[in-house]
């Protein structure tokens, strides 16, 4: 306003000042810009790391077993959703989760948290896998209560229904040093075993509800699926997987799918995780509608040399995982 070209009524002064405020605004909005942009990217980090703890990253090898996994969130911009898995190595055998949070995306996270905690734990400190999923159930049920309690403080310090219709599939394996399998099921997809053109559906015993609606039965014990030979694997995934529908409606071909990625001798985790996301993503569009996790594990014991063998486990988790 203090500018003396602005006191003038010329056409040449009108230009010149309206090509000063032009040139300053734009410099504010660049700068507000690169501002907003800065902020966005380290968000982005923080995100990304607190998710990376969450849902680690799985060395390649665990105990002689070959790995491969992934997972895609239905969350634009998110990395893991209501899908986890985990894989430990206990002086029991090596023992596995896979779950499926009911919902998808960034809501589910907190249950995943709860879950996976109580896992992480639970593994190191019962002898019977039938005792770590009762920690599970345990767990879930602290944190619906919190999550009641915190959604609705006028209901009271225990809620009589926590949060309705809220629920966890969870399919737990433990496989042991001689390659037994031993499974508890809870309305989760069977696994596949693998082998040199094989693909079927991991033998058991009829699954049990998902954890959250209904309590678990008070004889339980884990089914014995035969023995993980040496070149053998398992596929483990969510139903995302097999949910996925293309733009005719057509549900994806898993079975099939997996059937060409096994043609090959010595096929590797990381091959059949490629071959199932690559033919996932181009059935679904480019994003599957549900979140979506996949999880290879291969018996390579056998190949094993007794160096490799006598490796710790906490120097395995600090290899970096491909595919």
């Amino acid at each position: 306003m203090t500018c003396p070209l602005a006191q003038r009524d010329g056409l040449e002064a009108r230009i010149v000042t309206s090509a000063v405020f032009f040139a300053v605004g734009t410099g504010l909005i660049l700068h507000v810009r690169r501002a907003l942009l800065r902020e966005l990217r380290q968000i982005r980090k923080v995100a990304g790391a607190a998710q990376s703890v969450l849902l680690r990253p799985l060395p390649p090898r665990i105990d002689g077993l070959n790995i491969a996994a992934a997972q895609l969130s239905a969350d634009h911009g998110a990395n893991i959703g209501g899908d986890l898995y985990e894989v430990i190595a206990t002086e029991y055998g090596v023992r596995v989760v896979m779950g499926d949070v009911r919902g998808h995306g960034l809501g589910a996270i907190g249950t995943v948290a709860a879950v996976l905690g109580s896992f992480r734990e639970a593994v190191h400190d019962e002898p019977e896998l039938a005792s770590v999923l009762r920690r599970l159930e345990r767990a879930l049920a602290r944190h619906l209560r919190e999550r009641a309690r915190a959604e609705h403080p006028s209901a009271g310090p225990e809620p009589d229904s926590p949060v309705a219709e809220e629920f966890v599939t969870v399919l737990l394996l433990e496989i042991r040093r001689d390659g037994e399998v031993y499974a508890l099921n809870c309305g989760h997809p069977s696994p596949y075993r693998l082998g040199t053109g094989r693909v079927e559906p991991l033998t058991g015993a009829e699954p049990l509800p998902p954890l959250g609606p209904f309590p678990l039965p008070a004889e339980l014990a884990a089914t014995r699926c035969g023995r993980l030979l040496p070149g053998e694997a398992l596929f483990l995934h969510t139903d995302g997987v097999e949910d996925a529908r293309d733009q005719r409606g057509c549900f994806f071909p898993l079975p099939a799918t997996l059937s060409r990625a096994v043609r090959v001798q010595q096929f590797s985790p990381q091959s059949v995780l490629r071959t199932v996301l690559t033919d996932l993503l181009r059935h679904s569009g480019g994003r599957p509608a549900d979140d979506v996790a996949v999880l290879i594990l291969r018996n390579d014991r056998s190949r094993v040399t007794p160096t490799q063998q006598g490796h710790s486990v906490a120097q395995q988790v600090t290899r970096a995982q491909g595919f």
